[in-house]
């Protein structure tokens, strides 16, 4: 948890709650108008119960001093569909009413060239949305959770698509299971891992986290030529994600870090629509 500040009204429903479920983690935010001002990370296991996380969620609060009285809307993006009703549960419980869900429907000013629509992760075009809104188009954003996502904003604001690659984290577990002779590692952040390992250890994090520098750099490059022949000019490209910091700094075409780049999207969302 990160509590940034304290909150200028917690008597009034003026804050606004903002859930990314992911993969890996659920990040919970919660803005009284100056920022993400709170903030918990919560692991995404698919079997939490809408109690327990009535429980867990009402206990962080209650810890650092949020009155869930001040939550005035929420809004949800999940990649994780078991997750999404039990949030959507404990919103109801906590705060009175339902959470608005990211998906098909809702009005985000973006127009999309990716097909079917539908099947667009929400998490990736909230990254877009928001880094379109904070740096102009084009952009590119780069999430580096679970999966790596490159997500692709053209000159005239359209998405139109991008890349999907494992993330560090899955590579880690995949590179353990299959060898014989070697165990999972924690990854650290770049200014901590040398480029030659002078251990098996070591030679593991150079070779993810290095590694996965290189592919970033190099789907970059493609990605921004690609850009380039349909007229657009340099993009800003935009990095986030909870293992950005292992890797954004061997990156130098990586031209933000933005932590909180999906709340960011998520606030826009919420004030495009109504709350239901």
């Amino acid at each position: 948890m990160q509590l940034l500040g304290a909150a200028p009204n917690q008597t009034e429903p003026t804050a606004l709650l903002a859930i990314d479920i992911g993969n890996s983690n659920i990040v919970i935010g919660v803005d009284w108008g100056r920022g993400w001002e709170a903030r918990w990370r919560l692991a995404s296991h698919p079997a939490r119960s809408a109690d327990e996380l009535v429980l867990t969620v009402s206990g962080l609060m209650h810890l650092d001093g949020v009155n869930p009285e001040s939550i005035g809307r929420s809004v949800i993006t999940s990649v994780v569909p078991e997750l999404t009703e039990p949030v959507q549960a404990m919103c109801r419980r906590l705060f009175g009413g339902p959470a608005l869900v990211v998906g098909p429907g809702l009005h985000t000013g973006m127009p999309l060239r990716y097909q079917p629509a539908a099947s667009l992760g929400a998490d990736r075009l909230v990254d877009a949305l928001a880094a379109r809104a904070a740096f102009g188009a084009p952009v590119i954003t780069v999430d580096f959770g679970t999966a790596t996502t490159f997500n692709v904003v053209d000159a005239s604001g359209t998405f139109v698509g991008g890349a999907i690659a494992p993330g560090v984290g899955i590579a880690a577990q995949a590179l353990a299971d299959a060898g014989a002779r070697l165990t999972r590692i924690a990854l650290l952040p770049a200014a901590e891992t040398p480029l030659v390992g002078r251990s098996t250890e070591q030679g593991m994090r150079s070779g993810l986290l290095l590694g996965f520098a290189g592919l970033t750099r190099g789907l970059l490059d493609r990605l921004e030529a690609e850009l380039r022949q349909d007229g657009s000019g340099r993009p800003a490209v935009v990095a986030t994600g909870g293992l950005v910091y292992h890797i954004a700094p061997w990156v130098p075409r990586i031209d933000h870090v933005v932590p909180d780049l999906i709340l960011d999207g998520m606030r826009l969302i919420a004030t495009l629509n109504p709350q239901p």
